[in-house]
């Protein structure tokens, strides 16, 4: 339930947020006519920095970490170029980083995790070093690239892992694909279509969806911008570390980053009706549902809305709250959900005992 407290402040938040929109579009509307023809130069530098990135990372190009080796590896599926990184062995999991983030969002959990797994944790497309395409972010499309990946790697049955945009990326795959999707963890984010009545859009949920405003007002102040994310969302701000925030903001201030970011809120629309046909089918496979306890902005949270939505979606879900968590769980809890992960795709049942 949403508190009338809450509710207050999200309506406050949502009517700032319209007043400096309408502030923000005017001030800028003598200026904004210049847009596309910025947006055309940036696609054909983008173009360049793709080429140069599918250079650096091309296939087997491995590294160190923690004391596991993974290797950069590029992909051709779906008609765009996806980055990812493997390693390890064992059984496959694939890990669906969030927005601002990409692949390096799970660099705390993956060496642990390659010790009994194959760790499979691609950019998701325009994000990272994938290709940055004008289309297809609507999380069903995503999900084909991700499956379209599993198949080229030989995979046919996965554990899958999402958080924030990868939890909405996650539950369309484990939709059309039941049967190859053994277990789902998700994190973080609500299903589009299914939050709680009266629910109010948080403010970048509602900017980030206004057409070429808000990569019209964050030029140049990308590092800025992101950074109220990961100071704000976190309960410990502190383990989103340096490196890590110079990793996401180099990727998303370049050419057509942001705007990649962007396009999955502008799909959000498109996400929901495709989600209420899903849902026509739950899913049956176990679900976990994990749930930060506190946002800095908000205080503590009662009811995490992806154990709300996968309530509304799953038949068989676990929920648990993660006390003295921010939004970013992966980074400030790793050794926590590493051991959820563990028991929970292994088959064990502990994790029923904190059920919510």
């Amino acid at each position: 339930m949403v508190g009338k407290d809450e509710r207050k402040f999200h309506t406050s938040l949502h009517v700032t947020t319209i007043t400096l929109l309408l502030i923000g579009i005017i001030i800028t509307s003598c200026t904004l006519s210049a847009i596309p023809l910025a947006l055309n130069q940036n696609h054909s530098v983008m173009a360049q920095v793709q080429q140069q990135q599918q250079q650096l990372h091309a296939n087997g190009n491995s590294f160190q970490l923690g004391n596991m080796t993974f290797s950069h590896n590029m992909a051709s599926v779906n008609g765009i170029k996806l980055h990812y990184v493997i390693g390890g062995h064992g059984p496959p999991i694939v890990l669906l980083h969030g927005w601002p983030e990409t692949w390096y969002a799970w660099h705390k959990v993956m060496p642990a995790l390659a010790k009994n797994y194959t760790v499979i944790a691609p950019d998701l497309r325009g994000l990272g070093d994938s290709s940055k395409p004008t289309t297809g972010y609507d999380t069903k499309t995503v999900a084909e690239d991700i499956h379209q990946l599993v198949t080229k790697l030989g995979f046919k049955t996965i554990f899958l892992v999402g958080h924030d945009i990868g939890t909405l990326v996650s539950y369309p795959y484990a939709a059309a694909y039941p049967s190859e999707v053994k277990k789902l963890v998700v994190m973080e984010s609500p299903i589009p279509g299914f939050l709680p009545p009266g629910r109010l859009p948080s403010w970048w949920n509602i900017l980030n969806q206004v057409p070429d405003v808000p990569e019209f007002l964050v030029q140049g102040k990308e590092r800025e911008y992101l950074s109220w994310f990961y100071q704000n969302e976190a309960y410990n701000s502190a383990a989103i570390t340096q490196d890590a925030i110079d990793q996401y903001v180099s990727h998303y201030s370049a050419p057509g980053g942001m705007r990649a970011g962007f396009a999955y809120y502008k799909a959000i629309p498109q996400d929901t009706i495709q989600n209420l046909n899903f849902s026509k089918t739950k899913l049956t496979m176990p679900v976990l549902a994990l749930g930060a306890g506190y946002h800095k902005y908000e205080g503590n949270v009662t009811l995490p809305l992806d154990i709300y939505s996968m309530k509304k979606l799953a038949q068989n879900v676990t929920g648990i709250i993660l006390p003295n968590t921010g939004h970013w769980i992966p980074e400030e809890q790793p050794n926590f959900i590493t051991n959820l992960f563990n028991n929970f795709f292994s088959g064990g049942n502990s994790t029923t005992k904190n059920n919510k």
